[in-house]
């Protein structure tokens, strides 16, 4: 199996600016190159201002670069319409962010299935039955029907890494996951992805600031105004 076969992910000169108005032009990111293959577990860290959040929303698909170009699963991106771009995120990514996002109105399994009722409408016994086996991987089972405001801090992280999942992403994309949580639960919640990220094989990229969190992935990515700075193997 080729290289390339391995790689959801490749930065080539990445570049985001920012226009404040004419002839006002910040850039934020000063051409990134990065690889990300499957079974990575990377960290991404770096001071307030460093651009971390707007290289997650670049990689996530949910904003266009400036310059360079960013390739997903072999498909460079940079000449996709809204559509194109839509449509391969949802399949191939998935999110966790530090605030759970849950839908009050819906049940916990409902929530699971977000992502695919938008993808395909509504959801098929296949669906329900994945949507069901990630509640019960992430010990969720028996709150299958539970709303958000019915489950604690955890138990609705868990709910979210389970709707992350639902598509069976390439790449999973974290932002500060464990930011809410306290010390047991962060790490019960951070055991979570590194279970997934083995048995599954999906690329885990987390965005974190705490040093501890970071030295327990494989990997630690350093960005620095706008630079990657450092890209280093913890083991």
């Amino acid at each position: 199996m080729s290289e390339a076969t391995h790689e959801v992910l490749r930065l080539e000169g990445l570049r985001k600016s920012y226009y404040l108005g004419r002839p006002n032009e910040t850039e934020v990111l000063h051409g990134i190159d990065l690889a990300i293959e499957r079974g990575d577990f990377a960290a991404l860290v770096g001071p307030s201002g460093s651009g971390k959040s707007t290289l997650l929303n670049l990689l996530g698909l949910l904003d266009t670069p400036t310059g360079g170009e960013l390739t997903l699963l072999g498909r460079p991106t940079s000449g996709m319409d809204d559509a194109g771009r839509t449509a391969l995120r949802g399949s191939a990514i998935g999110f966790v962010f530090q605030f759970h996002h849950l839908i009050q109105a819906f049940s916990a399994l409902d929530n699971v299935l977000m992502p695919l009722m938008l993808a395909r409408g509504r959801p098929d016994a296949e669906a329900l039955d994945r949507a069901r086996e990630l509640l019960a991987a992430v010990g969720l089972a028996r709150f299958a029907d539970a709303r958000p405001n019915q489950l604690s801090g955890g138990q609705q992280q868990r709910v979210a890494i389970a709707r992350a999942l639902v598509t069976q992403p390439a790449l999973l994309l974290a932002d500060e996951p464990t930011g809410n949580l306290d010390t047991r639960t962060a790490g019960e919640v951070f055991e979570l992805f590194r279970r997934f990220n083995r048995e599954r094989g999906c690329a885990v990229l987390l965005v974190t600031h705490d040093p501890r969190l970071s030295a327990t992935c494989d990997r630690t990515l350093e960005l620095v105004d706008g630079q990657l700075v450092s890209d280093a193997m913890n083991r």
